[in-house]
């Protein structure tokens, strides 16, 4: 399977975190897969951080190392996947995560998110 890993996910499987499903956490340790950080994800995160709405227990400059450590590629944000967006309903209005249902739609990914928000676009998702 070919799996994006939502923000909210992401940071779960990096901390170690049992809000990760053990669903989830099975498919993403599961060496079978292959497993995409998007750098939607990595936009949010610095967002996030800045404001001081989230405290990564790692320092910010690590993400990539995080990433590639845990042997996940990144995703580059495509022409394809902004254009998209401009034919999605307004299920959801989180930018981000509408960034990453483009994203999945436009690269046949499955989510892992335990967000309710994605069905309704299309997108397959685990948890």
């Amino acid at each position: 399977m070919n799996l994006l890993l939502d923000t909210q996910a992401f940071i779960y499987f990096v901390n170690g975190d049992s809000k990760l499903s053990t669903k989830a956490k099975a498919a993403i340790l599961d060496s079978t897969n292959i497993k995409f950080v998007s750098i939607v994800s990595v936009w949010e995160i610095s967002i996030k951080v800045s404001l001081n709405k989230l405290d990564l227990t790692a320092p910010l400059h690590t993400l990539p190392s995080l990433i590639e450590n845990n042997g996940f590629g990144l995703q580059d944000i495509e022409l394809a996947d902004t254009l998209k967006i401009a034919t999605f309903p307004f299920h959801h209005r989180d930018p981000f995560d509408r960034l990453l249902c483009a994203q999945a739609l436009n690269n046949n990914f499955i989510v892992i998110t335990s967000d309710v928000n994605f069905p309704p676009y299309g997108v397959q998702t685990l948890w």
